[in-house]
């Protein structure tokens, strides 16, 4: 242990082990010979002299006698007193004297005790060489070669006197070994928890070699903080969910859902009853999602033959099936669960494509405020509102969520190019999953996006191989990689085909069923349907009434994105984060949409829609070109969440750099305006029609059953009414009239007579439905109480509808 240097602070080397002569002209104030080179380099320390051991009086006495009486030598009656740190403490020598004090033992030994040294005049007593024998005995350990060697602690003075203290080339003597003088057990108990010395000397000064003594960090154990206890189980994963409910995508979900509510707001205030827009395809389309999953869980093979349009076959690919929602028509039953579900994935299609523009924009470089601004305006788009009753159209937020996480495992970003480093083939796959997903939903949308993906294979190929041939290098890709995008793309390929399969058969069991160039050019819009929003804009709405009343068939043909978008997309042509060169294909990629979007109203479209529609296989299926706008919107969305993020990194540089920082607040919160702006622009004022309630008929009638009065739109009630049970009905509404339901609603004009009851009974129809409450100005105002027991039917009324059993 080191030795305090009196009026200075500093600490000096305790004097290592000398023979008893050396140590006993010391004590006396003789100066001892100087250490020999030799000495120093076999690992011997020098031999203090009498300045170096022995401080004044004065210096002792200044010096703090410890508190806890824990004294390194004997007290002052001469019993010896134990150290209570562990470690060797400096003992006050006697003022008088000025010989007491500092400890004798080396640092190698951690100085072992003077047999004799106490605190009080009986300091010179103890001095003698007599009473000295036991700490010359302690002292000799120190003298022994192996015990410098052995103990990394051996005292290696330093230039000024000051021993090393970091624990590799020698403490201070902190560590304290087995002291063998009159303080007996004194330095045993605290210092040599680990075993014996390194080296014991016996009186001849021969050194027995004997366990390791502790290394550096043991010594300071004692002085250590207790360790932080290790958490329990349940608090590790309170704190898991802690951080994720701080992630960026849980917030981001979370932030969607919420957004998704109050924007569709008031779809799900009475989910049971009302439909958004209108009655007629949402109830349709409610149908869809309840047969598809019933049938999977009855009877799969027999999903493309559905309970309507009897006794039609393919009748479930009469038009878009919204098959990838089947897991929800699994739960619930009855017209009122139908609704309830169809307003649940409503709000949740919002969700998603808010969810899957973000994540697109954010895979590509934008920041978070940009990305949202991609997100809202792609999902909330002033043209979407006059979509609101197809569900097939709204739901589109798998083709960015897939483009983002194909983007991902291709490592692949429009702001940092290709990066090999980020590649990971379970991105690959999970976006290829997610397409085939959409692609199920429906072909409206879902086969634009399946060419997309087809020309973006091809494109990536060629220019990866023009890059190897000029370059003379292969890219990193992989074979995992590889394997990813050839499996992925055959799975999507696959569920293609499967639910193409279907609609050719209807095409060649209904070829009236295909539509012409004539049939697109009635819904394609004009260059003015951009600039035009829907009746249902909360915004533009009332403005627009004269441009819209300008336009064919405005539902389909009003298609403004939004002004602020528009304004947002703009500036990013010329402020963004986005390269000149990607900016200029972004805004490439927006006038070609357009263009097709437009239909036959573009140049006749023989540069752009009619090629695919002649070419392209069920391309001559999609009847409404406005529907491109999707893309058009999508990319304008990507150009103003560069210029949004150029304009967030700005203002982070500015307030940064300003001292005080008090507009920094301000200025962030002024990001957040172009959000509000692009989110204002989508509020709506879409209606909420309540639906007309099941006939108690309906669910009493047998089937294979008509219900009178037939029309697409009163079917379309039939079949949502229909989900009770599912029996096999007559009624059914579609893109397209088969020829026999034609047939059926003409001669069941003059129902009930002979004819008609025979025609149906040919059919197989074992009961009529006629609805009380649809009959006037029909036919069967005059005859829904005549008699027919000439007929050989069966009459009875059954709450608001008569029931006839053929």
């Amino acid at each position: 242990m080191t030795t305090g240097q009196p009026g200075t602070g500093k600490a000096r080397p305790t004097p290592t082990g000398t023979d008893a002569e050396t140590r006993s002209a010391t004590a006396s104030g003789t100066p001892a010979q100087p250490a020999r080179t030799s000495d120093v380099v076999s690992g011997k320390t020098p031999a203090p002299t009498a300045e170096t051991t022995a401080p004044s009086a004065g210096a002792v006495a200044d010096q703090p006698r410890p508190s806890d009486g824990g004294t390194a030598g004997a007290t002052t009656s001469g019993d010896p007193q134990p150290s209570k740190s562990g470690g060797a403490k400096e003992t006050a020598g006697d003022a008088a004297t000025g010989k007491g004090g500092g400890r004798k033992g080396s640092a190698a030994t951690g100085g072992g005790t003077e047999g004799g040294t106490a605190t009080s005049d009986s300091t010179a007593k103890d001095s003698s060489p007599a009473k000295d024998s036991n700490t010359a005995k302690a002292d000799s350990t120190a003298k022994a070669d192996s015990t410098a060697k052995a103990d990394s602690t051996t005292t290696n003075p330093a230039k000024d006197g000051t021993p090393a203290m970091d624990g590799t080339d020698g403490g201070s003597g902190d560590v304290v070994v087995k002291g063998t003088g009159a303080g007996k057990g004194t330095w045993w108990s605290r210092g040599r928890r680990a075993g014996r010395t390194d080296g014991q000397a016996n009186s001849d000064g021969d050194t027995k070699t004997g366990a390791a003594t502790p290394d550096g960090s043991d010594r300071w154990e004692a002085f250590a903080s207790a360790p932080e206890p290790r958490p329990s189980i349940v608090t590790r994963a309170g704190r898991a969910v802690g951080r994720f409910l701080i992630h960026e995508w849980t917030l981001a979900t979370l932030g969607a859902l919420a957004l998704a509510v109050l924007m569709t707001w008031p779809t799900l205030r009475y989910p049971r009853y009302t439909l958004p827009q209108d009655y007629w395809d949402p109830s349709l389309q409610a149908w869809q999602m309840a047969w598809s999953g019933h049938i999977l869980l009855a009877e799969p093979a027999r999903l493309w033959q559905s309970n309507t349009f009897f006794p039609e076959l393919w009748s479930f690919a009469f038009s878009d099936t919204l098959l990838g929602y089947a897991p929800a028509g699994m739960l619930g039953s009855g017209p009122e669960d139908a609704i309830l579900r169809y307003n649940i994935m409503f709000v949740l299609a919002h969700a998603l494509a808010t969810l899957g523009a973000y994540a697109l924009a954010r895979q590509l470089g934008a920041g978070r405020i940009g990305a949202a601004v991609a997100g809202v305006s792609y999902a909330y788009a002033p043209w979407l509102l006059a979509q609101a009753g197809h569900l097939h159209v709204l739901s589109n937020g798998g083709i960015p969520l897939a483009l983002a996480m194909l983007a991902r495992g291709h490592g692949w970003s429009l702001r940092h190019g290709y990066r090999p480093e980020r590649r990971h083939d379970g991105w690959v796959y999970a976006g290829w999953l997610v397409a085939a997903w959409q692609l199920s939903l429906g072909f409206g949308i879902g086969l634009p996006f399946a060419y997309l993906l087809a020309c973006a294979v091809i494109v990536t190929a060629v220019l990866y191989y023009a890059r190897r041939l000029r370059t003379g290098q292969a890219v990193p890709f992989g074979r995992r990689l590889f394997l990813a995008d050839l499996l992925g793309g055959l799975f999507f390929a696959g569920v293609g085909l499967l639910m193409a399969f279907p609609f050719f058969k209807v095409t060649e069991l209904h070829p009236y069923a295909e539509r012409t160039i004539g049939d697109i050019s009635i819904f394609s819009p004009p260059a003015s349907g951009f600039v035009t929003a829907p009746a249902e804009s909360r915004i533009w709405g009332g403005l627009h009434e004269g441009a819209r009343a300008a336009l064919p068939w405005h539902p389909e043909m009003t298609l403004l994105p939004g002004f602020v978008l528009y304004a947002l997309a703009a500036g990013g042509l010329f402020f963004s984060v986005w390269r000149l060169r990607h900016r200029l294909l972004l805004l490439a990629g927006v006038l070609v949409t357009m263009a097709f979007a437009m239909g036959t109203r573009f140049f006749d479209g023989t540069f752009t829609y009619v090629p695919l529609f002649e070419h392209l296989p069920g391309w001559s299926g999609l009847r409404t070109p406005g529907r491109l706008m999707l893309w058009t919107t999508l990319l304008l969305g990507l150009l103003a969440a560069g210029a949004v993020t150029a304009l967030t990194d700005r203002v982070r540089e500015l307030t940064a750099q300003r001292i005080p920082s008090w507009p920094g607040p301000w200025l962030r919160m002024a990001t957040l305006l172009p959000l509000l702006l692009v989110a204002v622009e989508g509020l709506n004022t879409t209606p909420h029609p309540v639906v007309p309630t099941q006939p108690a008929a309906m669910r009493s009638a047998e089937g294979p059953l008509l219900v009178l009065p037939s029309n697409q739109s009163l079917d379309q009630h039939v079949m949502l009414w229909s989900t009770s049970g599912f029996p096999d009905v007559v009624n059914g509404g579609s893109g397209f009239t088969p020829r026999q339901l034609d047939d059926v609603r003409r001669v069941s004009q003059s129902f009930p007579d002979q004819t008609s009851v025979d025609y149906l009974r040919t059919l197989g129809v074992r009961s009529v439905v006629l609805l009380r409450g649809q009959v006037v100005g029909t036919p069967w105002e005059i005859t829904i109480d005549a008699p027919v027991e000439s007929l050989g039917i069966s009459r009875q009324d059954v709450g608001d509808a008569v029931v006839y059993r053929l």
